[in-house]
Formats: structure tokens, sequence, C-alpha cells
């Protein structure tokens, strides 16, 4: 499998997502992808990228179009896995996977039938479900098909899936592609799974602090997204 996390700059965060993806069972490839990150966060990721068992793709030396770059990371991680013909598993860097995490979503992916994403569901430090799965309640069982979004926190896609669509016809308006992606995978007859026995850990927004405003200040938040033309879904 191919397992990608996508870092702008949260470096705390960043260090414990790759230390416990570095820890986790499980047959997978790990790239870094770093989205024009401070000075600091870069040094790190360079420097730690052979001790964590990662490879860092620095995409300041890529391409010269301004953060958020999540369209290029998607398109370059879907022609990865498609490479090796293996499943896409996302892990954002505000995420801490369990030791089972990785090597239980791979089989699942294996076992179901006409699956097309899998998602890990999210909690606090409490064990509490947290966003973006707060619709979610521990009794809707261990794993179940959902119509709602999945969202990119912890998630595979199978490569059935990434066979059948193609990330450069993904709209270059957008910031982030976790609802249309989704929609997607459902429009191409798939199902979607969510993972109650796989919880992970989520910091939110962690990477991007002033997406917290839509919580603690949402004049703000919306101000910013509808007049500065910021969080396009």
């Amino acid at each position: 499998m191919i397992v990608i996390t996508p870092v702008k700059n949260s470096l705390e965060t960043t260090k414990k997502t790759i230390q416990h993806i570095y820890q986790a069972e499980g047959n997978f490839e790990y790239f870094v992808f770093n989205d024009f990150s401070d000075e600091e966060t870069t040094s790190f990721l360079d420097a730690n990228a052979a001790k964590l068992n990662y490879k860092h793709i620095n995409l300041a030396e890529l391409v010269n179009t301004p953060s958020p770059n999540y369209i290029t990371v998607l398109r370059m991680a879907q022609k990865m896995a498609l490479e090796k013909n293996t499943h896409l598993l996302l892990i954002e860097s505000d995420v801490l996977v369990e030791k089972n995490t990785i090597s239980e979503l791979a089989k699942l992916a294996e076992s179901l039938e006409n699956v097309g994403m899998i998602g890990s569901v999210t909690v606090d430090q409490n064990g509490d479900i947290n966003f973006p799965y707060k619709h979610i309640k521990k009794s809707d069982g261990d794993l179940f098909i959902t119509k709602r979004s999945l969202s990119f926190c912890c998630t595979l896609l199978t490569n059935s899936f990434l066979k059948a669509y193609d990330f450069d016809t993904l709209n270059p308006e957008k910031d982030w592609f976790d609802v249309s992606i989704t929609k997607m995978s459902r429009q191409l007859g798939f199902q979607n799974y969510l993972s109650n026995a796989l919880p992970v850990l989520h910091l939110p927004h962690s990477s991007r602090p002033w997406k917290n405003e839509k919580y603690s200040n949402p004049l703000k938040y919306y101000f910013k997204k509808y007049f500065l033309g910021r969080d396009k879904i």
C-alpha cells in the first residue's frame, strides 16, 4: 500500500503523526508531501526521512503554485498507487494512528466487495468521537456503509476506485477534495465504509489553525472563506 501525509507546518503534530506511522504494522511505502512548510519543518523532514523510513517530497522543488496544493498531492499519489497496483491511504498531519490501523484497513480493502473508500472514525484524547465525525455514534456498529462524506483524516482509497476515477479531472478551483471524491466513489457504484473499530486520534486543524475560527469566530472564518477565497470545498 502507498501511505501519504500532506504536511503544512504544525511541526509538533507532524512529528507525532510520522512516529506513529513509523511504528505501525503493515506492508506499505510512506511518503510525506511537504506543501511549502517553513524552514524548521522542512529541515526536520529532510533530516529524519531515512531514520523514520519515509520519502520526503518537497513540493517547493516541483511546483510554484501557492499552498494548499492538495490537488497536486492527490494526483501524484494516485499515480504512485496505480504504478504499484495497490491501495492509497491518506493520513493527515494531525492524526495519530494505532499500531494496527494501517494493516487492518488493508485487510478490509482486500476482504470487502465493491469498496471504494474506507475511513477510520476520529476521536479526541478521551476516546470520544470528534470532528469531522461528530454525527457518528459508536452504536452505529464496528463497520458500516455510509452515504455521508468521508474526511481524509485517515481514509483508504482502493485500487479499484483509483483505476476508475482519474484525479486529473478534479476541479482545480477547489482547495479540498474529500467531499467530491467521496461522492464520485458512490456515483461510480462503489460502497464507502466507516470503521468505528479502528479509531484514530485527531487534533483538528493543527496544520491550519485559522480553520478553528469556524467554531470560535464564525464571522471571521466565513469572511476569509467567501471574500479571501480560502477553504474551497
